[in-house]
């Protein structure tokens, strides 16, 4: 069978986001920061034009970004999961065979598309995409979904493709042989130092390098990569939601927490954040893990860090039940007279709900499950935090800094856009 995958990539997902409900931003250069206002993590094209770094500390960057007039935004998670699901939804509804690969990638498998041009049917992808949410994607097209890939690259770094680039259109040795190899999607820095030792700085490089060596060197995911430079697709594509192995919840905190009840209280929101996505996710956890962490760069103070791992009598995806272990393993690691910058919670031995047989005298309340279900409602179309446990606290002074976050333009009843008419 005639086999080809697109990668549908969403340019500057977080700067296009921010951007769609300001217009008077076009044409402006926009950074988005990361939590806490630590660095930035997203940059609009005139941004990188200026030489605006990836990752650059938003402390360092302030004096420039100030100079010339760079629009600066706080992350809005909030606002960029749903506008990801939008476009999710549009890509589903055009093409039913699609892997979510991240908030802002996904993989489309063309293999209905006979009689047209696969780039024409490309464009018109990209067009209702922009049509429907406002989001500029580029999408590459190749017979392997790492060499779409590659192609996604090239279609959003030259603007002569216009936003589309099919790999069997042009010749894919010399393709390859400007490609850095580093870029390669699955090779990381320990195994690009290995192929720089051997020699090979290009795709074409690793392609044409000998399997024995790949498999001795990279194991069998680096052969696995350099056959699907080949055109030999080893990597199917998944058609269903992945399930996580785990679940994390964290972040720094606004300011230096020392309190034990402040502590308590920012875990607890951080446990029913988690719980919400594994609920999501319809799965049950076994186990979870506490961690507390001073600021390691300090100077005035000792670094101090710890973890508590806590195996649950029976699996559950209740809030109530997590927050009650989680804060029993934050008594045992926490220290008085410390100033901590950041807490979080693991959930893992992640099971589905399908697949667990309840114990008869199992220690998880059984009616929590309908209070969980509603409770999920209510905050879903009422806003995150409507209903929540009494010891996740109300004020939460500890918050992360989001001094320049915009508003939650289609999540919030209280923050939707108001068009007036004149």
């Amino acid at each position: 069978m005639y086999t080809r995958f697109a990668l549908v990539d969403c340019n500057n997902f977080y700067a296009s986001c921010e951007r769609l409900f300001e217009p008077s931003l076009h044409g402006r250069p926009i950074v988005v920061l990361s939590n806490n206002d630590g660095c930035i993590i997203s940059r609009s094209n005139e941004a990188k034009a200026l030489g605006v770094g990836m990752g650059t500390p938003y402390f360092k960057a302030r004096p420039f970004l100030k100079k010339h007039g760079v629009k600066v935004f706080s992350s809005n998670y909030a606002l960029y999961g749903d506008l990801s699901n939008r476009v999710m939804t549009v890509l589903r509804q055009l093409e039913p065979r699609l892997e979510m690969y991240s908030i802002d990638e996904a993989f489309l498998h063309l293999d209905t598309i006979r009689d047209r041009s696969l780039t024409r049917y490309a464009g018109f992808v990209r067009q209702t995409v922009y049509r429907h949410t406002g989001i500029p994607v580029s999408i590459g097209i190749g017979p392997t979904k790492t060499l779409a890939k590659v192609a996604g690259h090239i279609a959003k770094k030259n603007a002569e493709c216009q936003g589309v680039f099919d790999m069997s259109e042009a010749s894919i040795d010399d393709i390859l042989s400007c490609f850095d190899v580093s870029d390669v999607w699955g090779i990381g820095r320990r195994q690009t130092e290995r192929l720089h030792r051997r020699g090979i700085r290009t795709a074409l490089g690793l392609k044409n390098c000998e399997d024995d060596w790949l498999r001795r060197n990279l194991t069998v995911t680096g052969l696995r990569t350099a056959m699907e430079l080949r055109g030999i697709s080893c990597i199917a594509l998944e058609d269903g939601p992945l399930s996580r192995k785990s679940i994390s919840s964290s972040k720094s905190f606004g300011v230096q927490v020392e309190s034990l009840s402040a502590l308590r209280e920012a875990l607890a929101t951080y446990v029913a954040q988690a719980a919400v996505k594994l609920r999501g996710q319809r799965c049950l956890a076994n186990s979870l893990q506490v961690y507390i962490t001073t600021n390691r760069f300090s100077k005035t103070a000792r670094h101090y860090s710890a973890r508590q791992v806590l195996t649950l009598a029976e699996p559950t995806a209740s809030t109530s039940f997590l927050i009650r272990h989680a804060l029993a393993g934050l008594s045992r690691i926490y220290k008085p007279g410390l100033r901590y910058q950041k807490a979080g919670v693991v959930l893992f031995g992640l099971v589905p709900c399908s697949f667990h047989q309840p114990g008869l005298f199992g220690a998880v309340d059984r009616k929590s499950g309908p209070l969980m279900a509603a409770m999920d409602r209510i905050n879903e179309k009422w806003g995150r935090h409507t209903i929540q446990h009494a010891v996740a606290g109300l004020e939460k002074p500890w918050k992360n800094k989001q001094l320049k976050k915009s508003r939650a333009f289609t999540t919030s009843w209280k923050e939707l856009p108001v068009a007036k008419a004149r």
